[in-house]
């Protein structure tokens, strides 16, 4: 997938940063890594639901616009495929990572974490680029995230609003699904797709899931949690190749629905 440079996961493709910026000591004015979407290829994974993952975004600035960009690299669509176990993200090896070495190494501006997470949707269609290796860890290039004129880690991003990131892949959720949406008070809809572990889990999805709205302290006024199975298959597609994201106050992430994102609202 060529590289988008005006737009804004995760996330994390799927998420947001889920620790601070680590900077590097002499960033490079135009990192390699820039260029790790030019020769993406596109492929489809399935059986991905409740997958553990990481995504690893190397912060640095677009030499054409000047704003701040961030490759990203997800754990889970290296060539082998999803593993039994659902684990592309051990514990140790992700407790491991040193993020000032990375950032070091890759010659960028800061190294993020993302996760550890469990993904959400059932199956995904994706172009992936050039896998780089982070300690024990290895990931390939997934999208990149705009993050405008400000460098931030996610200690200083702001639940509940919404953020863009290029990213032309399809992903959906099939029939029978259970799913945790969020609805503002504009109409809008979100969808959980990616459920925060952290290297320190306090509760399970599980756990999450069946306490619902009950969990939320910090939800803005008007927002509406729901908990439903869905009847239909549910696919994304963003419009464009933009996707917009969101982070709760658990630093879950959930992506929209509805026109130009889903084929409908859940």
């Amino acid at each position: 997938m060529k590289i988008i440079r005006s737009i804004s996961l995760m996330a994390a493709l799927f998420a947001v940063f889920a620790v601070p910026c680590s900077a590097a000591e002499s960033p490079a004015a135009n990192p390699e890594v820039l260029s790790d979407g030019t020769n993406a290829r596109h492929k489809r994974v399935g059986n991905m639901h409740q997958t553990r993952f990481i995504e690893i975004f190397l912060a640095t600035r677009d030499p054409e616009t000047g704003t701040f960009v961030a490759p990203c690299y997800n754990t889970m669509f290296m060539p082998e495929g999803i593993p039994v176990s659902k684990d592309t993200a051990p514990q140790a090896a992700v407790a491991a990572l040193d993020f000032k070495q990375i950032a070091k190494k890759y010659s960028v501006l800061g190294a993020s974490l993302n996760g550890p997470k469990l993904w959400l949707p059932d199956w995904t269609e994706i172009e992936t680029g050039k896998i780089r290796e982070f300690g024990d860890i290895q990931a390939p290039w997934v999208a990149q995230l705009n993050m405008g004129d400000k460098l931030e880690g996610v200690s200083e991003s702001t639940p509940y609003k919404p953020t863009s990131i290029a990213r032309k892949s399809r992903l959906g959720w099939n029939k029978g699904t259970t799913v945790v949406l969020l609805d503002s008070p504009d109409g809008t809809t979100w969808i959980m797709k990616g459920f925060e572990l952290g290297l320190k889990p306090k509760h399970t999805y599980d756990e999450f899931v069946s306490k619902g709205s009950a969990m939320f302290q910090k939800l803005p006024e008007g927002w509406n949690v729901r908990v439903v199975t869905l009847k239909n298959d549910l696919i994304e597609k963003p419009e464009g190749g933009v996707a917009w994201i969101m982070p709760d106050e658990f630093f879950n992430v959930y992506d929209k629905t509805g026109p130009g994102m889903t084929n409908y609202t859940p």
